[in-house]
């Protein structure tokens, strides 16, 4: 706890003193102010770890103080510890309300404040890391395409409202990423997310699913059973895939969401929340209202605001991006060297036409971080057999002359017999059919080094 700083805020000059010296020569850089504006004013200008607040202050009061420190940002904000001379168990609780961290009596005791001090500043700890952890698992929207860009301003615009959102967009595109970013801008973002996939639950179970039953309610309600309304009160309702949702269960959720009440199969009263839905389809709504698969009155209720999605065609400017940024992910969460992508491969990855979208992409990052020990990723370590053809086609057009057409084909072919031999110059000879000290000679004549990574 060496070094860490403590503010002591008290109007008599000789607490003041006698706690800065002791504190002092505990380790503590310690500075002291006699009343809450002088108090204010410090942290505005210098960040301390805890504040050592006296309930009675002249001008605005220690309860005051700590109401306004509780308005300084988390990441700067001090661990607040009361002491006051008059302490009773209500002035405790309110500040405790309030948000400090321990209420402390006169007259104090040395042993009593640097504990209280030192576990003040555990907790600090703790919870700021435990805030960077949030921090770093929070929803990333990457990209900086226009379509990408209009996204993130359009959830800026939102952030703060209630409205209903409807989120279009092909499998793959990350429209639940977007549902959570939606959730963690929003006044509800300390409150529950909960998910609901319309799709993968059977149509029998679908409204124990979302209301919850009771028990003996139907054949194996052996006991009562939350629903995922009542688990997402306060917060945000995730119904993906809404598009796959049956009729029945769409007039279901259309009164939920008119009355913001709902009954669990097999009981007799209702069960009132305060639920925000966010609702995802891959399908066009319109076309299924047409069919008669999709409730009109559901889907207006369900689009006050839309959101589309575009898949990564629309969007090629952003794969590079993506695909440095699922490189870190994985080599981080498997513990490999960090790889860097050639330019030749970036070419590969932005022809391809990724018919599974971002979701595809990331899938592929995987594997190359699993199945590739090289530290530079070349364009032959990629297995888009599509794109690459693509690639080599448009090559082909750059050159001017048979023979750079016939290098570039032979040079294309070793490559990728010096794949299937793992880099084994010996191995890929004998699958090429030459002797170890031709193909030497031609892979030097091509360019292409002996090893890589």
């Amino acid at each position: 706890m060496r070094n860490s700083r403590v503010l002591v805020v008290d109007d008599e000059p000789g607490i003041r003193t006698s706690l800065c010296g002791v504190l002092q020569d505990d380790g503590f850089v310690v500075d002291a102010v006699a009343d809450g504006e002088a108090c204010l004013e410090r942290l505005q200008a210098q960040y301390y770890d805890v504040v050592l607040l006296d309930v009675w202050l002249p001008g605005i009061d220690g309860m005051e103080t700590l109401s306004r420190i509780q308005e300084i940002p988390f990441a700067d904000r001090p661990m607040v510890v009361m002491i006051s001379g008059h302490g009773n168990i209500e002035t405790a609780v309110k500040a405790t309300k309030l948000g400090a961290f321990d209420f402390i009596e006169k007259p104090l005791t040395i042993q009593k404040v640097t504990v209280v001090l030192k576990n003040a500043i555990q907790q600090r700890k703790l919870e700021l890391e435990v805030q960077r952890i949030k921090e770093e698992r929070k929803p990333r929207i990457i990209g900086e395409s226009v379509p990408m860009k209009a996204l993130r301003q359009q959830l800026a615009l939102m952030a703060a409202t209630n409205g209903r959102v409807l989120i279009f967009g092909e499998s793959g595109t990350g429209k639940e990423l977007v549902a959570h970013a939606i959730h963690e801008s929003s006044q509800r973002s300390r409150e529950p997310f909960v998910e609901v996939n319309c799709a993968a639950i059977p149509e029998e179970l679908i409204e124990s699913e979302l209301f919850g039953h009771r028990k003996g309610s139907f054949a194996g309600a052996s006991e009562d059973k939350v629903g995922k309304l009542r688990k997402a009160d306060n917060g945000t309702l995730f119904l993906d895939e809404v598009g796959d949702m049956s009729l029945k269960t769409q007039a279901k959720v259309l009164r939920a969401l008119e009355e913001q009440r709902f009954e669990p199969v097999g009981a007799h009263e209702f069960t009132t929340v305060d639920v925000r839905v966010v609702a995802a389809t891959n399908k066009n709504l319109e076309d299924e209202i047409a069919r008669g698969n999709f409730r009109e009155d559901l889907f207006y209720r369900l689009n006050v605001i839309p959101f589309y999605v575009p898949p990564l065609r629309e969007r090629i400017e952003d794969v590079a991006l993506l695909s440095d940024h699922f490189l870190r992910e994985y080599t981080t969460a498997y513990g490999r060297k960090p790889k860097e992508l050639t330019p030749e491969a970036y070419v590969v990855l932005e022809e391809y036409p990724w018919p599974g979208n971002v979701r595809e992409l990331r899938n592929l990052m995987e594997r190359i971080v699993i199945m590739n020990p090289q530290v530079r990723v070349d364009a032959r370590h990629i297995p888009l057999n599509a794109a690459r053809r693509a690639v080599f086609e448009k090559t082909v057009e750059r050159f001017g002359s048979l023979q750079e057409v016939r290098e570039a084909a032979e040079r294309e072919y070793i490559l990728k017999k010096l794949t299937e031999a793992q880099g084994n110059v010996t191995r890929a000879a004998e699958l090429l059919g030459l002797e170890r000290s031709n193909l030497y000679r031609k892979m030097k004549s091509l360019g292409i080094a002996p090893k890589e990574g």
